[in-house]
């Protein structure tokens, strides 16, 4: 059993932090198939959570049955991060992560993410900071370095590992990759020989197979899926089978369709008309990849104009599909 600190990861299978897509709706589909160890909010700005930002209170909600469940932060002012890391503990978090891997440009140009493997004094006192007054335990989540002539992995890996950090988790790619070419899993085994904590492994994982091979072939403790996930939210699932954690089970026509539409309800519940149509267009491009027909149903859903046509075009496709199985 994978522990990071006190809190026990099991099976050692973990849902990335996504910026609009890990909300509580998606947390608790994964959460609700199984074989999840470890789920992660989307990450939140430092600041927002300091000032008590409505959207950030709003983003920040999560419900027992999420547990556990990490949240991440994310900034480069010592002072700021400390104080959302006690916001994070005090609202009861399982886990606080610090994000020091995101590439996004915004984030970057203020000096936070990925951009703190430049600078890996502030991200020292960063991290010392945080340890030093929050009592769960603590993670930081990296990539490579900045480019691939500054790869800083290693010595970020060790200035949290010297600083009590309870584990580390690290995307194969460096920030100017961004989620372009193939990650580099060799610099995963290369992380987990220099360090004593746990390092959980993360880029490229599409499949259970490829969480498989991860562990293989890095020696990594653990595995953490991102967009792999919002293709197939079976995927933890799958995965957790092939370690031996749980039986093996594809999901029917019948139970996609109702996780589809599920989830779109609660879309529509809590969002308006606008952003609704906006978010199920995204999740409706990952959820029908890899299906029959699949592409037929991406390009249908570019001019629905309601959402009361996307729930129309997704019950007209899985029927099609459904009579097709059939015959």
């Amino acid at each position: 059993m994978l522990k990071i600190g006190s809190q026990a990861v099991n099976p050692p299978l973990f849902l990335a932090p996504m910026a609009g897509i890990t909300d509580r709706d998606f947390r608790l589909i994964v959460r609700r198939i199984g074989g999840v160890g470890l789920v992660a909010m989307e990450f939140l700005p430092s600041k927002g959570m300091v000032r008590r930002d409505a959207y950030v209170e709003r983003l920040s909600h999560f419900v027992d049955e999420e547990r556990p469940i990490a949240i991440q932060i994310y900034g480069s002012d010592v002072a700021t991060m400390t104080a959302a890391a006690e916001r994070v503990e005090e609202m009861g978090a399982d886990i606080c992560d610090i994000n020091m891997g995101c590439p996004a440009n915004k984030v970057l140009a203020g000096c936070a993410g990925a951009a703190l493997m430049g600078d890996l004094k502030l991200a020292e006192g960063i991290i010392s900071a945080v340890r030093q007054r929050v009592t769960i335990p603590l993670t930081v989540k990296f990539r490579l370095g900045l480019d691939e002539k500054r790869e800083s992995f290693l010595e970020l890996g060790r200035i949290c590992e010297a600083n009590g950090v309870d584990a580390v988790a690290m995307h194969a790619r460096n920030a100017k990759q961004k989620f372009r070419g193939e990650s580099h899993w060799a610099k995963i085994g290369e992380l987990k020989e220099a360090l004593n904590i746990p390092v959980i492994g993360n880029g490229d994982i599409l499949s259970a197979d490829d969480a498989v091979r991860m562990m293989e072939e890095t020696g990594c403790d653990g595995v953490m899926v991102g967009r792999g996930a919002t293709r197939n939210p079976w995927i933890f699932q799958q995965a957790a089978a092939r370690l031996g954690y749980t039986e093996n089970r594809e999901p029917t026509l019948g139970e996609r369709r109702r996780l589809i539409l599920d989830h779109f309800q609660t879309v529509v519940d809590r969002e308006d008309e606008h952003f609704a149509i906006h978010k199920l267009r995204i999740f409706t491009k990952w959820y029908s990849t890899g299906l029959p027909e699949g592409q037929n149903l991406r390009r249908q859903i570019q001019k629905l104009p309601t959402t009361a046509s996307f729930f129309e075009a997704v019950e007209a496709f899985f029927a099609g599909l459904e009579t097709h199985a059939a015959v």
